[in-house]
């Protein structure tokens, strides 16, 4: 049996329906922007794998520095023990972090980054006895994770169909705009003495469908937050790392979270990490005599050597001068040809940009997850050497940082082709 045939007898893939399934691509290596299939032909990963990969595939630096890790210590339990890639980290990530962060709780992904920081916020009303705090507000189209504290404060959709009745109940507000913000601001008064936090994904709503929002908006909402004492828990696990033009999306508004969640590109698309980082109000409500305000959480592969290694070496590449300005040429060359897309006369909508994220729709059945217009678009990405996974009818590319001029302006033309396919 080939490779196809072994996967279909033996595994499950996620986000895929498994009735009449496509046949999945081998993929045999990688390299730069470039996967490789078992017949020899290359993709560019326009998506970064997931929007993780931002140095592109087995990049040798990362590679070297986990093969001296793996020869030194590749795990050890961290309650009780430490070891210098998970202090080092940590001490590199408080510097560079927007805000007046102290401290730094690790965790496997970005799913369990937001679940760390749920159960930070509503346990820190708990050890200051207020327990009627216990209550979030997020925004709709939100989607924060697939556990059950992550899917609670997602927006109910396709994702969360199956669990609804199960989910703890949450406080939606809209994601802001000039004509809603002062009825989202309301209701967060009106709920304040009940609310423990607000998480939101800053200016970018991933997996909702890379809808975009006004940074000075989010501040109005935050502002109002903290005059409640509302925890403010920033999901930065697709907008770290200069996603978003800026290392962090949170810089683009001047008021900072309590807590911030990272993953993704944290270990440059090598492996999983996930990252909940917060203040000293925060952490402080746990430094007590009573043991049973400890924070009861943590996970075996809990601040992983291997995993923090890769995330430091990726540190190492994106705070290097070459990177930064490919990152803002990448901007520019992205900002252009959404400039490009408006004067097309193709059947699509909703052009956006922000940073290194292009996202717009295609205007075929209705803007939703489940409209299939995304296998159609794959395939015929696919065909012509780039790897596209639209969500829905939500069109996007989010392209490592070290793509090509060469390799970008292929994503460009093929994007080109595909829309005007679709008159």
């Amino acid at each position: 049996m080939n490779l196809i045939e072994r996967d279909a007898k033996v595994i499950w893939h996620p986000f895929t329906p498994q009735k009449n399934r496509s046949n999945p691509i081998p993929i045999t290596h990688g390299k730069g922007t470039l996967l490789f299939d078992a017949d020899g032909k290359s993709y560019i990963d326009a998506i970064s794998s997931w929007w993780v990969n931002i140095h592109g595939h087995a990049h040798p630096y990362i590679a070297e520095k986990l093969y001296q890790q793996a020869l030194t210590l590749e795990q050890v339990i961290f309650a009780g023990f430490t070891h210098e890639p998970a202090v080092q980290l940590a001490e590199r990530l408080l510097k560079i972090l927007p805000g007046n962060f102290s401290r730094i709780f690790y965790s496997d992904n970005g799913s369990t980054s937001t679940e760390v920081a749920l159960k930070m916020a509503i346990q820190y009303w708990w050890n200051e006895q207020q327990f009627h705090r216990k209550k979030i507000i997020a925004f709709k189209n939100a989607y924060h994770g697939d556990t059950f504290g992550a899917m609670s404060v997602s927006d109910r959709s396709v994702f969360t169909l199956a669990f609804h009745d199960l989910l703890f109940e949450v406080i939606f507000i809209d994601t802001p705009t000039n004509e809603n913000i002062n009825n989202s601001l309301s209701i967060i008064e009106q709920h304040a003495n009940e609310v423990a936090a607000f998480i939101y994904e800053p200016l970018v709503q991933g997996a909702g469908g890379l809808k975009m929002y006004d940074a000075h908006l989010l501040e109005r909402l935050i502002a109002t937050a903290k005059k409640n004492q509302i925890i403010c828990i920033a999901d930065e696990v697709m907008t770290g790392f200069y996603r978003t033009g800026k290392t962090f999306a949170s810089e683009y508004v001047s008021l900072q979270p309590d807590i911030i969640c990272l993953s993704k590109a944290l270990t440059g698309g090598t492996m999983a990490l996930g990252v909940t980082a917060c203040t000293d109000r925060i952490y402080n409500a746990y430094v007590q005599d009573d043991a049973l305000k400890t924070f009861f959480h943590g996970h075996s592969f809990t601040a992983n050597p291997l995993a923090c290694t890769a995330a430091l070496a990726s540190l190492d590449l994106l705070q290097q001068p070459n990177t930064v300005a490919k990152v803002e040429w990448l901007v520019l060359q992205i900002k252009n040809f959404s400039q490009q897309l408006l004067l097309l006369k193709a059947p699509i909508k909703n052009i956006r940009v922000l940073g290194t994220i292009l996202a717009f729709e295609i205007t075929s059945g209705k803007d939703e997850y489940l409209n299939n217009i995304s296998q159609i678009i794959t395939q015929s990405a696919l065909q012509q050497g780039i790897y596209l996974r639209p969500l829905g009818n939500t069109v996007y590319i989010m392209p490592p940082y070290c793509i090509t001029e060469a390799e970008l302006n292929k994503v460009f033309e093929v994007i080109k082709n595909i829309v005007l396919q679709h008159e």
